[in-house]
């Protein structure tokens, strides 16, 4: 939900599993956010970061297939 000026007045705005594009709910305590950073030409990093959230789903299913 916005207000008049379009700021986000949500209490609570749940995340989406960037690989199964579910929802991790707040009771998924399995579920990770991390973020790669970007780096140049020389492998540097340039202060860009791209950021993804995985669900307890996907982490359980990662292990049984390792």
């Amino acid at each position: 939900m916005q207000n008049e000026v379009g700021d986000m007045v949500d209490l609570y705005v749940p995340r989406k599993c960037s690989a199964t594009n579910r929802i991790i709910t707040a009771k998924d305590h399995a579920s990770v956010q991390i973020n790669i950073g970007h780096v140049d030409e020389n492998g540097l990093y340039d202060g860009r970061f791209t950021t993804f959230a995985l669900s307890g789903f996907v982490r359980a299913q990662v292990i049984i297939f390792v």
